[in-house]
């Protein structure tokens, strides 16, 4: 957290706080004679967390694959081939600082090789037929090959496509708990020609759970979290992922990444620089109005 000035409209300088939407802030817990100095620290760390929530998260469109949740599950990954990865989101009222508890929070997203489930038929990104697979002529560099052309980013007319078979890996719905948080299980996700590496993502509030899953409601935030170029690169030296021949968008490249950072849906990854492939824990806070509708269309 930083301090800016900037004047107001009497003239008078004011103090504004600058602050980013991340995963959370560790207090230092202070010992002995750095006691003073620790609790300082302790406080400001408990400042910035507090007043992290007043960042909006990004609204995006919803794309051509959502399926409405019918998967009540924390662990989406069925038999998928992938580096795992835990995915920590935390919802909060952007007005109110508090976290938004029972909301029903959707994740979807493609598999290493680019492939959505339920829409197998359109191959690698929308591409029509399966999805290229094998040893790769030229290895993912970060800098596509060409202008990509036809690949589906947005939803189309009407909202999204219907799904073309009953597969339904690497999706799923769950429900925060009291402290605003939900976390899945998944694998890294793969690209596809038009597009960087990304997860999918809706937020529903005022449903009801009942035991055949979440109903009514609607859905305050549509929205897709991204992942930092050297974790893409890292992956991409791994199978199944380097068998991905599709040509690959950078963030910066990407159509839908706004550059917003963490309120842009930038992921806070954590994970052995030397051994990716065992494993990559990602975090985020959204921030959300509970009380509007943002359903991606």
């Amino acid at each position: 957290m930083t301090d800016t000035q900037e004047t107001d409209s009497t003239g008078q300088l004011t103090r504004r706080k600058v602050v980013a939407v991340g995963a959370g802030t560790v207090a230092a817990v202070g010992l002995g004679a750095a006691g003073a100095v620790n609790a300082f620290a302790q406080e400001k760390s408990a400042e910035s967390e507090a007043e992290a929530c007043y960042k909006l998260t990004s609204e995006t469109v919803e794309g051509p694959y959502y399926i409405d949740a019918d998967k009540i599950r924390r662990d989406v990954t069925e038999d998928k081939e992938g580096i795992p990865l835990l995915l920590d989101i935390k919802v909060i009222d952007s007005e109110t600082c508090r976290p938004i508890r029972n909301a029903a929070v959707d994740i979807w997203h493609c598999d290493a090789v680019g492939v959505y489930s339920g829409y197998e038929d359109m191959g690698n990104g929308g591409g029509g037929g399966p999805a290229p697979t094998g040893t790769p002529t030229d290895a993912p560099t970060g800098t596509p090959t060409g202008t990509p052309t036809g690949i589906p980013t947005g939803p189309p007319p009407g909202g999204h496509q219907e799904p073309t078979d009953d597969t339904r890996y690497l999706r799923g719905t769950w429900r925060t708990d009291k402290h605003g948080q939900v976390t899945f299980r998944t694998v890294f996700p793969g690209w596809y020609r038009g597009r960087c590496v990304h997860i999918h993502t809706k937020v529903h509030v005022d449903g009801e759970w009942t035991d055949a899953g979440y109903e009514g409601g609607h859905t305050c935030h549509t929205g897709q979290f991204f992942f930092d170029e050297e974790s893409v690169l890292a992956s991409a030296e791994l199978e199944p992922y380097a068998s991905n021949t599709a040509e690959r968008t950078t963030l910066d490249e990407d159509t839908i990444y706004d550059g917003g950072g963490v309120t842009g849906g930038l992921l806070r990854l954590k994970y052995r620089k030397d051994g990716v492939g065992k494993g990559v824990r990602a975090s985020i806070t959204v921030g959300v109005d509970p009380e509007e509708t943002n359903d991606g269309s």
